[in-house]
């Protein structure tokens, strides 16, 4: 059975950027996502837009999860799971690609 890139852990070296398939734009308080190969729409809060920012260029997860953190009020261990689960939805809807990098 083949896996999705998105059902392993994110490691903090794993690096994660915004696809070409998705335009952005800003919806009051966040952002409007249209997926041009689906034609659906995705919507992100405010924090989601601030991700989306940060991923329009390769960017480890790692470094993700801690503008996060300096940005916002949140426990860690509620960050990595929000981060997270953010961004294996992007992923798995074709809006991000997840790219596993193995250590050596």
């Amino acid at each position: 059975m083949k896996r999705n890139p998105s059902d392993h852990d994110l490691a903090d070296h794993d690096l994660v950027s915004a696809t070409k398939d998705a335009v952005a734009c800003e919806f009051g308080e966040g952002l409007a996502l249209l997926n041009l190969k689906s034609n659906i729409y995705y919507s992100l809060n405010g924090v989601g837009a601030f991700i989306w920012d940060l991923i329009q260029e390769p960017k480890p997860i790692g470094d993700i999860r801690g503008a996060v953190l300096a940005r916002y009020n949140v426990e860690p261990a509620r960050c990595k799971a929000d981060v997270d689960a953010l961004l294996k939805g992007l992923a798995d809807n074709g809006l991000a690609r997840l790219h596993h990098e193995e250590l050596v």
